[in-house]
C-alpha cells in the first residue's frame, strides 16, 4: 500500500503537536516551513522506498519466470534434439569414425539439429499406420486368396513372391497375359511384399496384366548385389514358369518405387551388360533383356553418390542403410545406374528398354533432381524415355495419394476384408505412361470409378 507525502506530514504534525494552522504556534514561519519540508521529504522517501521494494519483488518474480523459461527453452532447444539424435544414432548406427572420434562426430551441433529435423519429418508418416494394418488384414484374410497366389518360392535364396491374377486368368480362350514385376522400396533395408497387395491387385485389374511382387534380400540379410540377383531371379522365374500361369514370358515390364526403382534400373543394366556377377548364363540374360519391354521408376535413386550427398546434407548418411547395403562409399559408382550407363558401348545401349520416370516435386527423401538428371542422361544417350514431374507430391504420396494421382488410389482406399468387384479405380494417366514407353501388353483402362 502506497502512502502519499501529505499523509505522512499530517501524522508527523499530530505526533509532535504541530498545529501549523493555529495562531498559538510560537515558532517562526521559517522553522515551520523547514519542518514541513523535512517531513515532506521524509514521506517522499518512504513512498519511493515502498515503490522500490515492490519493484524488486516484481523483478524477483520475473527473474524466476525467466529462469524457468530458460530451463524449458534449454530442454527444447538442446536437450530434446540431442536426445532424439543420439537415440537415432544408437539404434541405426554411429558415424563411421575410428574410436572415440565417432562420438565427437555424433555430438556436432549441425549433425544433432539436422538429424533431429529429419527424424521429426519422418513422424508424419505415422498417419499411414492405419492403412498398414488394413493392408495386412486384407493380405492375411484367406477369402482373398482367389485373387492371387501367395508365397511362391523362387530363386537361389528361396525368396517368396506373390502372383496377382489378371482378370483374363482362367478363361479358356484367353491369350497369354502380359506381366508386371513390381519391386517395392524401403531404403534397401526394409519392406515387405504383403503391404503392396492392394496396389498389385489394382494394377492387375486396370492394366489387364498379371502382377508379380517379389521379396528380395534386404540389408543386413544381403547387399545390393544380392538384391539385384534376386530381382533377376524373379524375372527368370517368369521365363521358366510362365506357361503354368498363362503368362506372356516375352512381355514383361519392371516397375519400382524409391530403392525399388534403383534396383529395377540396376538389374536391367546388369542384364544388358551380361554381368558375370548375376551368375546367370549369358543366353538367359539376353532372353531376359529381350523380354523386358520397359522400366517405370517412381521416385527413384539413380546416382548413389548424389543421393549420399543429399543424405549428408540431412545428416542421415550414417543412420541410413544405403552405404551399408552398397558395401561402402568405394562401391557407389558400381551400383549407380548413371555410372553404368556411361560405360555401356553402343550395342549395349541399343538393348536398353524404354524408361519412364515419375517423381513428385515435394519429395524431400529422394529429391526430384534424381529423376531429372537421369532423364537428361538417358536422352543424351538416345534411349527412349519419358519424364513426368507431379506437382506438390511427396515421396510416400507417390503410392498412396488420394487426390493427385490415380495410381495411388488403389492403396489409399483399401477394402478391409475383401475386394469390391463393382468398384474400379481408374489408372488412365498411369496407363498413358505405359503406352508412351511402347508396352504392347496394355489393356484399355477404365475411365470412371
Amino acid at each position: 500500500m502506497h502512502v502519499c507525502p501529505a499523509q505522512v506530514t499530517q501524522r508527523a504534525n499530530k505526533k509532535h503537536g504541530f498545529r501549523l494552522t493555529s495562531v498559538r504556534v510560537r515558532r517562526s514561519k521559517q522553522e515551520v516551513h523547514a519542518v514541513n519540508a523535512f517531513i515532506w521529504a521524509y514521506g517522499t522517501l518512504v513512498c519511493h522506498l515502498q515503490l522500490f521494494s515492490s519493484w524488486v519483488l516484481e523483478l524477483k518474480t520475473s527473474l524466476k519466470v525467466i529462469k524457468c523459461s530458460l530451463v524449458v527453452a534449454g530442454a527444447l532447444l538442446v536437450g530434446l534434439p540431442y536426445s532424439i539424435s543420439l537415440v537415432a544414432q544408437w539404434l541405426y548406427g554411429w558415424p563411421n569414425k575410428p574410436g572415440y572420434q565417432k562420438y565427437i562426430e555424433a555430438l556436432k551441433p549441425r549433425r544433432i539439429y539436422c538429424l533431429t529435423r529429419a527424424v521429426l519429418e519422418m513422424l508424419k508418416y505415422l498417419q499411414y499406420g492405419k492403412l498398414y494394418f488394413q493392408w495386412k488384414l486384407w493380405y492375411s484374410n484367406d477369402k482373398n486368396n482367389k485373387h492371387y497366389v501367395k508365397g511362391i518360392t523362387f530363386g537361389r535364396r528361396g525368396n517368396k513372391l506373390d502372383l496377382y491374377y489378371s482378370p483374363n486368368t482362367g478363361h479358356s480362350d484367353a491369350a497369354l497375359v502380359p506381366v508386371v514385376v513390381f519391386v517395392y522400396g524401403g531404403a534397401w533395408g526394409s519392406g515387405d511384399r504383403s503391404i503392396y497387395c492392394l496396389l498389385a491387385l489394382q494394377m492387375a485389374k486396370e492394366l489387364n496384366a498379371s502382377v508379380i511382387c517379389p521379396d528380395y534380400s534386404i540389408y543386413p540379410k544381403g547387399n545390393t548385389l544380392n538384391m539385384v540377383q534376386d530381382i533377376s531371379d524373379s524375372l527368370l522365374w517368369v521365363r521358366e514358369n510362365g506357361q503354368t500361369f498363362n503368362l506372356d514370358q516375352d512381355n514383361i515390364i519392371l516397375i519400382g518405387h524409391s530403392a525399388g526403382a534403383h534396383l529395377c534400373a540396376l538389374t536391367t543394366l546388369f542384364l544388358v551388360n551380361n554381368a558375370d556377377e548375376l551368375l546367370i548364363e549369358t543366353n538367359k540374360q539376353r532372353d531376359l533383356v529381350s523380354a523386358l519391354k520397359g522400366i517405370i521408376g517412381l521416385s527413384g535413386v539413380y546416382s548413389i553418390m548424389d543421393h549420399y550427398k543429399h543424405e549428408k546434407m540431412r545428416a542421415v548418411e550414417y543412420v541410413s542403410t544405403m552405404h551399408k547395403a552398397m558395401d561402402g562409399v568405394e562401391n557407389f559408382d558400381y551400383y549407380s545406374p548413371t555410372s553404368l550407363l556411361k560405360k555401356l558401348n553402343e550395342d549395349h545401349l541399343k538393348r536398353v528398354p524404354p524408361v519412364a520416370l515419375l517423381h513428385g516435386t515435394s519429395d524431400i527423401i529422394v529429391p526430384v533432381e534424381s529423376s531429372v538428371k537421369f532423364s537428361e542422361l538417358l536422352r543424351a544417350l538416345s534411349i527412349r524415355m519419358s519424364l513426368y514431374l507431379i506437382p506438390k507430391m511427396n515421396h510416400t504420396e507417390m503410392l498412396i495419394s488420394e487426390n493427385q494421382y490415380p495410381l495411388q488410389k488403389a492403396l489409399a482406399s483399401p477394402v478391409k476384408y475383401g475386394w469390391e468387384e463393382g468398384r474400379r479405380i481408374s489408372l488412365e494417366r498411369f496407363s498413358l505412361k505405359l503406352e508412351h514407353i511402347g508396352w504392347s501388353g496394355l489393356a484399355s483402362a477404365s475411365r470412371s470409378l
